[in-house]
Order: structure tokens, then C-alpha cells, then sequence
């Protein structure tokens, strides 16, 4: 059943605790570092966990693009106005996907460009 946001699939496995925790790290960790933290889970984790490096790397993408959106409405005057609703947006996306996370549950962010594959 998928659910508001498109996402209906699930891992393959069952993840561990220690799994969920550093998933949940990959999206919450970009409070403090927008790129660097879910980009060293991802290479610390991905042969090692495929939850955590699916998590690592949707956070980096969606990272990235939300990035590259800020600075495409910050070159232009009216879109200076935007970069609030921009961050609200990816405020409120990161604590669903960590929420999904912390459950054991895959996340695929909506309009993310996937620059890791």
C-alpha cells in the first residue's frame, strides 16, 4: 500500500537496531552537515549494510538537489523569497524519512535528482 508520498516498498530484511540508528543519522545528521554527513555514512556503510546505504544515499541526493535549488532562487531576486518555503519543505522531508528510518522502512524523497545511483 503505498502511502501520501508515493512510497510503498520495503527492504528485503529486517534491519538491525544499529542499521536503523545510523539510517536515521544519514537524515538527521544534515542539520549539522548538509552534504558531509550523509556522504561518510555512505561510504562507511555500503558494503556493509545495503538499509543504510539506500537511506545514505537517498539523504545525500535529496541534499544536493535542495543545494542546488537554493542557490539557482538566491541568484535571482524574487527567488531569495522562496528559500523559506524550500527549507520548510526539506525540513519537514527529513524528519519523515527519519522517521521511516527509525521503523525499519525504506524512503525514496520525492523531486530528488539521483546523483548516486
Amino acid at each position: 500500500m503505498a502511502d501520501i508520498l508515493g512510497n510503498d516498498y520495503q527492504p528485503q530484511y529486517p534491519p538491525t537496531n544499529d542499521e536503523k540508528t545510523a539510517a536515521l543519522l544519514a537524515h538527521m545528521l544534515t542539520f549539522v552537515s548538509t552534504l558531509l554527513a550523509p556522504l561518510i555514512i555512505y561510504v562507511l556503510k555500503k558494503n556493509e549494510s545495503p538499509f543504510v546505504a539506500e537511506h545514505a544515499k537517498e539523504s545525500f541526493n535529496f541534499q544536493l538537489t535542495i543545494v542546488l535549488v537554493c542557490i539557482g532562487l538566491f541568484v535571482t531576486l524574487i527567488g531569495i523569497l522562496f528559500i523559506w518555503v524550500v527549507g520548510i519543505y526539506a525540513t519537514i522531508l527529513v524528519i519523515v524519512a527519519s522517521i521511516r528510518a527509525n521503523e525499519g522502512r525504506a524512503y525514496k524523497y520525492p523531486f530528488s535528482i539521483k546523483f548516486i545511483k
